[in-house]
């Protein structure tokens, strides 16, 4: 299981790699919330998502042979492009398995990044059993996007930075809002808020039609999503919590907020208009949240995390369209 300990090493690990997400505030998107609105604009990340922290994190963590041997991991995108950057920087090969109906942006730089690109079926195909057939025939680690401690650590450094920066800032109570599909970063951050900043508290944000981490942590048990392709929000759809992460969020995490399509297509377009700031749909959802279901928030400010901006053009052109015409 992944520890506050794991998370402070993995920032030791990471530290001159992976960059250090400052902050970020607009006057004109308190006014929309109706409180203050703190971004964590993950999204400037390397590979332009947070994904890049859990991956340095696990193969940095992986001894010399084992890492030259090379590793394989599967992912709609963002996690493929962190363990493709992260590990040629590191001379480690890497095989990703992707669905084919990811984003042609982040395929094209997953294979950019060196590494070899297996698309599969989603909603035909498993892709752990795909994951684990050629990892056993190549002899690759097996670095899971989610529900693994190493990466899990590495997206709890974000957690790390927001506690440091919001005590800078003088806040010591809030809600950080997270975009979340199998939970590693909202549990890695919930880690991290634990143990530097306890009256912070992390609450996973999800779309509509694939909110098994909400509905799982009503029910109190893991829940499945009855549907896996079509989504907008590619980056975020998963098929239930991990094993792992869903016990962290369980202990630590407030209730879930699930958004709309529509809701993640504006808050990408308002990040844009008023910080400069590129989204994607799925890294969109948290933003979404603290803009437009502000009943659902406690206090006077609010964290949201941007996970990503790997959006392919025609989507971005749908999220700008949505803001009113001068």
């Amino acid at each position: 299981m992944t520890s506050i300990d794991m998370i402070r090493a993995a920032a030791d690990r990471i530290d001159g790699h992976a960059r250090h997400t400052p902050l970020l505030s607009s006057p004109f998107l308190d006014e929309i919330a109706g409180r203050r609105v703190l971004i964590k604009p993950e999204c400037l990340q390397h590979t332009g998502s947070f994904k890049y922290r859990g991956a340095r994190s696990a193969i940095s963590a992986l001894g010399a042979a084992t890492r030259a041997k090379g590793v394989i991991a599967f992912s709609s995108g963002n996690h493929a492009q962190g363990i493709a950057l992260a590990a040629r920087q590191m001379g480690a090969p890497a095989v990703i398995i992707m669905p084919e109906d990811a984003p042609r942006l982040k395929i094209a730089n997953t294979r950019a990044y060196g590494a070899e690109v297996v698309l599969y079926d989603r909603a035909r195909e498993d892709r752990d059993a795909i994951g684990d057939r050629l990892a056993t025939e190549r002899g690759l680690t097996l670095i899971k996007p989610f529900d693994e401690p190493q990466v899990i650590a590495g997206q709890g450094t974000s957690g790390l930075e927001i506690a440091r920066d919001a005590r800078a800032m003088g806040v010591e109570t809030a809600d950080v809002l997270v975009c979340c599909g199998g939970g590693g970063l909202t549990a890695g951050i919930a880690l991290a808020l634990e143990a530097d900043a306890p009256g912070l508290r992390a609450r996973p944000v999800e779309p509509q039609g694939y909110d098994d981490v909400t509905r799982s942590l009503a029910a109190d048990r893991i829940e499945r999503n009855a549907q896996m392709g079509g989504g907008l929000c590619d980056a975020i759809l998963t098929p239930q919590p991990g094993d792992l992460t869903f016990p962290v969020m369980q202990r630590l995490c407030g209730p879930g907020i699930v958004v709309s399509d529509d809701d993640a297509l504006r808050a990408m377009a308002l990040a844009w208009q008023r910080l400069k700031l590129v989204a994607e749909p799925g890294g969109a959802v948290a933003l979404a949240a603290a803009l437009f279901h502000g009943q659902q928030l406690q206090g006077d400010t609010v964290i949201a995390v941007i996970s990503g901006g790997n959006v392919d053009q025609p989507i971005f052109d749908r999220a700008l369209a949505t803001l009113p015409q001068a």
